[in-house]
């Protein structure tokens, strides 16, 4: 049996990691990877969700629920293995660093 689990880490608590769905974080990271520009300023959070809503399966996110919440998650994991960064500007701006 596949573990239905996968470990986080957040790029404001370094050395801390939590244990989540696989099938909603790995969703959501393809979806953000798709949407987000590779180079700064990037996209605003707000307009990020917007973008990816729709490319987010619905059995997993019916309605978009629940998607901020691990949009929120999977930013700060992917900030913290150094995949995408903040553009130095408010509101926060989200980029691509590297292709994965």
């Amino acid at each position: 049996m596949p573990d239905d689990k996968i470990e986080i880490e957040n790029v404001n608590k370094p050395g801390k990691s939590e244990r989540v769905d696989r099938g909603k974080y790995l969703a959501m990271r393809q979806a953000l990877l798709a949407i987000l520009p590779d180079e700064a300023p990037g996209l605003t959070v707000p307009d990020a969700k917007e973008a990816l809503l729709p490319l987010l399966p619905d059995d997993l996110f019916p309605q978009g629920n629940t998607a901020g919440w691990w949009l929120k998650a999977v930013q700060l994991d992917l900030e913290a293995k150094g995949v995408i960064k903040r553009a130095p500007r408010k509101p926060v701006h989200l980029y691509r660093l590297a292709t994965t």
